[in-house]
Formats: structure tokens, sequence, C-alpha cells
């Protein structure tokens, strides 16, 4: 197993009003965080908030390209990021602390904290297909370049992780520093995490280890 320290690029906040930042997604311009009673749009060039949506939003977030996805404790709703209309509404998964949401694949995945649980989730019907066990409490959960990565949060310890998605095996570990927490995970589709930061109230960059390129001589 690769392990290596974070390489925090940048941190965005602390933010008027937010307290404690939970989901977080990114629509390749803005970065979305969830702040309990909203969605707030981050510029990550100027670290300025440019947009709110009143929403439930106490937990994970995503993106699929066109519309917002937001854990509102037992149901996840799809939310039209032009209008902050929500437009669907699909049960969230039982069990004990959905955190973490991301799209990928066509499908929802949600973690589940203190179960240990990475949920492959049909986005029309809520239905479970399949699920993940991983070993320490899951927060965010984001997918790029057919990796699979989570967020932990446990003991006051938090670290990004890179587990196979067949097995729940960890391939590789980020380490945060000591006090820095993960809440919501979301990758930028190249070189670097957003990551929020629980009660800090802030967000941060990440950067996202290269892979090593394969030589064919």
């Amino acid at each position: 197993m690769k392990r290596s320290a974070a390489e925090i690029l940048r941190e965005y906040g602390p933010f008027p009003g937010v307290e404690t930042v939970h989901g977080v997604t990114y629509d390749g311009r803005h970065v979305w965080f969830a702040s309990g009673d909203r969605l707030n749009a981050l510029d990550p060039a100027s670290g300025k908030t440019v947009r709110e949506i009143d929403a439930t939003a106490l937990a994970g977030s995503a993106f699929d390209g066109k519309h917002l996805f937001q854990l509102a404790e037992d149901r996840i709703q799809t939310i039209d990021p032009k209008t902050g209309r929500v437009l669907a509404t699909i049960p969230a998964p039982e069990g004990d602390g959905n955190s973490g949401l991301a799209w990928a694949e066509g499908m929802l995945w949600v973690a589940q904290y203190r179960d240990r649980k990475i949920h492959q989730v049909d986005p029309q019907t809520g239905a479970i297909l399949r699920t993940i066990e991983t070993t320490r409490f899951v927060t965010g959960v984001t997918w790029i370049d057919g990796e699979l990565w989570h967020g932990t949060w446990e003991a006051d310890e938090s670290d990004l992780r890179r587990i196979d998605p067949r097995t729940g095996e960890v391939l590789e570990r980020i380490e945060m520093p000591p006090g820095v927490a993960v809440s919501g995970l979301e990758s930028d589709g190249g070189e670097q995490f957003f990551c929020g930061g629980g009660s800090g109230g802030k967000v941060r960059a990440v950067r996202r280890p290269r892979r090593a390129s394969i030589s064919t001589g």
C-alpha cells in the first residue's frame, strides 16, 4: 500500500454564516459545498462564494453533469442548479449515517459513516445495487479515472484512501495533517481533490498523486 502526506494546495474559508462543511461536489466551474441549510457555489479561482441554494444539506453532494444531488436525511434530492428547484426525490439507503455522495458510471455512490460502507445506488429508484465494505468511518467519496477514493474521519484522524472497488482493499493513503478533518470529497477531474473541512468550516484543495507512467520501451 502506498502512503504519503497530503499536499494542501489551498484553503478556502471560513465563509460567512457557515459553521460546518458537509458534502462537496464540482460542476467543472464551481465547487458546491453543503453547509446545513444551503448549498454554496464557490469559485475556486477567487475563493469567493458566488451563489446559494436553500436546501437541507447535512451530508453528501454530487453532480451528474446537469443536476445536483443532495443527501437530505432519509432521502436524496435532485436539484436544478439554475433554479434551485427540487426535481425528484428517492429514498437514501437505510443505515447509520449516510455521509458522502458521488456520481459515476450513471449511478450514485453513497457512503455510510459508521457502517463503514459505500453503496452503489440506482438514481431512479434508490435501490442498492451493490455494497463495498471499508475499514474506517467513511465520509466523502469520489471516482476519478476508474479509481474509487473515499475520505475518513475517525478518532480525530482523517485521510484519503484509494480502494479496490471489488474488494474494498486499501491501495493508497493520503494522510491529512493532525486536526484536519475530511467531510465531503470530490475530484476536479484532474490533479486535485476538493475536501470539506467539517466543523472547521473550510474547503481544501489537496493534490492528487500522479500515477506512475508505464514504459513500453
